[in-house]
């Protein structure tokens, strides 16, 4: 995929040619922020925002400020859309989740889901690319529910401290799912056992505002509060690598290309920032001898990985003052709070306050 899109707060639309770096479309397409965009299979592309509307685009073969191919209303302000991976059909969310069938544009939703009891606005949703009839949403009530198109009603719902942002399935690992929380932390879960998490990512210290597994379903790109893009490894808990500019303001979108060697970032300051995803590659042909040099130099650090100097070099990256600070302060915090629950545990009955894993703290219940 050569192209990409975004949708900024004064409603415009643009897509973007990847190689070039250059903008090749747009169009005003809604009357403020620009809530979520997708793409379609045919290469079209869907967008939606607090005005009530989903417009249909053909970037790929309609002029600049050209009209819209379709117009979907709904009852409330929408906050996100996700598209299914084969079928017509999207999802859209505000006060619910309503499925619109792309093959009838006039009609309203075929569909319309929500939890029986929840109240409250649904502020993120995403398809399952693989079970593509599981849909994910994440509401301010701070509960994670998912649902299943076939059925058209809700199977399970998670409940954690803080709400969530963003949410992304693994496209390799059918069941699994990242959150996004405004609790700084990233929580990865199995659908099928909610009641703890697989994994907790811990580095950021303001909320984390979008998260995204990488197509190879091994990494993850995540974008927050506190002006920093992190990545990590699925399976560790902190990241093993941080992108910050001095410009760059609170960041709230990140996404991997298809090919996996770049990351995309869309921040407050207006911009759009391309990294790369192991910050040390360069692109472009490799002689042999330059090839034979990099896989030299990489056998050297697996070698000595053990040494405590070489894996502090690795592990060290630079990180602005004031991160480093937050970092700090909070440190502090999490041990007093630590320190407060072993006190009043040493001084109470034993057995009233049994020790809770990491992955279990933030879930408050299930329901099913």
């Amino acid at each position: 995929m050569e192209r990409f899109a975004s949708g900024s707060g004064d409603g415009v639309v643009k897509v973007w040619d990847l190689p070039s770096r250059e903008e090749v479309w747009q169009t005003r397409a809604h009357d403020n922020i620009v809530k979520g965009i997708c793409w379609t299979p045919e290469r079209r592309l869907l967008s939606c925002a607090a005005d009530k509307t989903v417009k249909l685009w053909d970037p790929y073969g309609s002029e600049k400020k050209g009209p819209p191919l379709a117009t979907y209303l709904g009852q409330g302000a929408f906050t996100d859309i996700t598209h299914h991976r084969d079928r017509p059909t999207f999802a859209a969310s505000s006060s619910a989740i309503s499925i619109y069938d792309m093959s009838r544009p006039a009609s309203g939703p075929s569909q319309v889901l929500h939890w029986p009891t929840a109240t409250d606005t649904v502020t993120a949703v995403s398809f399952n690319q693989t079970e593509t009839s599981i849909l994910a949403s994440a509401a301010l009530d701070r509960a994670i529910v998912l649902y299943d198109l076939r059925t058209s009603s809700p199977l399970s719902k998670v409940v954690l401290r803080l709400a969530s942002n963003a949410i992304s399935w693994n496209p390799m690992e059918a069941f699994n799912f990242a959150a996004a929380n405004e609790d700084h932390n990233v929580y990865i879960f199995d659908m099928r056992k909610l009641n703890r998490a697989l994994n907790v990512l811990k580095d950021h210290v303001a909320a984390v505002m979008d998260v995204e597994f990488s197509p190879t379903g091994e990494e993850l790109v995540t974008a927050s509060y506190d002006r920093t893009v992190r990545l990590w490894n699925r399976d560790r808990g902190h990241s093993r690598d941080v992108y910050h500019t001095k410009r760059m303001q609170r960041v709230f979108s990140a996404r991997f290309t298809p090919d996996n060697k770049y990351v995309l970032s869309g921040s407050d300051d207006g911009n759009i920032r391309m990294w790369r995803v192991n910050a040390s590659d360069r692109s472009g042909i490799k002689s042999a001898r330059q090839r034979q040099k990099l896989e030299y130099d990489q056998a050297l650090v697996r070698r000595y990985a053990h040494m405590p100097e070489v894996r502090r070099i690795k592990r060290h990256r630079h990180l602005p003052k004031t991160i480093k600070k937050a970092a700090e302060i909070k440190g502090e915090e999490l041990k007093s709070i630590k320190r407060k629950e072993e006190n009043v545990r040493k001084h109470s009955k034993k057995g009233t306050m049994p020790r809770q894993s990491e992955r279990e703290k933030m879930v408050l219940g299930t329901e099913r």
